[in-house]
């Protein structure tokens, strides 16, 4: 348990899920958690599927909390911080989740000596299989860091990296699930293209990659050795893969990462 009280700063979809993430975990009491956002329909949602606190004042959040989840869009960021740097002090923890926003950024906007810490969880955090990596900023502590931690790795696992490292994961980990979420349509697709059901080929389709990442995850296997496992010579599955690599598919989900980075770094140096 979290013995902290905890704010999230907009309550959006990543914002909402990390609350999500942390209340299913048990790592805090609906009690010790509130939530500020501008839009008064998305309030009255969170509080009535969470069950917590919920206002459009961002100065009562850090008021009330001990550590602050700034979760606004990059390009609004520097107002948000300047409102809420006098509320936050040097006394309470700023957890930045702004994809490519730096933390010396951050922390300009900020009283010297402020603690924050920048991460970049993903949306699977709302099912306890999030994603998410976080580094340090010059004030935060080896406390701060343990905390972080406990509070990403409540719903999935959490990393520590180097910030410059940050845009990165924001390509793979942060954007990686939309990737995943097409790439599951298309194997549907392809099944409903040769005559199976749109409901079974998508439950088809879902329980592949549900099941093809956990045998990754579990066996300890190389990716490569995995694939030849399920590739015999001049079979079906080798016709697929002849199929994908012909039209570039290992390449093109690597440049989706490599785009998705490229925007993460445009965004931390305040391009619109």
């Amino acid at each position: 348990m979290l013995k902290e009280k905890l704010a999230v700063i907009g309550a959006g979809k990543i914002g909402s899920a990390i609350l999500r993430g942390v209340i299913r975990a048990g790592l805090v009491h609906k009690d010790q958690v509130m939530a500020s956002d501008l839009s008064k329909p998305l309030r009255q949602s969170v509080a009535k599927a969470l069950g917590i606190k919920v206002t459009p004042n961002n100065g009562q959040v850090c008021d009330f909390a001990d550590i602050v989840i700034l979760a606004v869009k990059p390009q609004i960021v520097d107002p948000v911080v300047e409102e809420i740097a006098e509320r936050l002090g040097r006394t309470k923890l700023l957890i930045s989740v702004a994809a490519g926003v730096p933390l010396s950024r951050i922390e300009g906007n900020l009283a010297e000596g402020a603690r924050v810490v920048r991460v970049m969880p993903n949306i699977p955090c709302v099912v306890g299989a999030g994603a998410s990596c976080y580094a340090a900023g010059a004030h935060a502590t080896a406390r701060d860091l343990e905390r972080v931690g406990l509070i990403l790795s409540s719903f999935g696992i959490a990393l520590p990296v180097e910030e410059k490292y940050l845009d990165a994961v924001t390509g793979l980990s942060g954007s990686g699930p939309a990737y995943v979420f097409l790439f599951i349509e298309a194997l549907a697709d392809g099944g409903v293209q040769m005559g199976l059901s749109r409901e079974v080929a998508l439950k088809l389709a879902l329980q592949t990659v549900y099941g093809s990442a956990k045998i990754a995850l579990e066996s300890g296997k190389h990716l490569g050795q995995l694939k030849d496992e399920v590739t015999s010579p001049g079979g079906t599955t080798m016709a697929g893969l002849y199929a994908l690599e012909r039209e570039g598919f290992r390449g093109t989900v690597m440049e989706a990462v490599l785009q998705a980075t490229r925007r993460s770094q445009a965004l931390g140096k305040g391009e619109a």
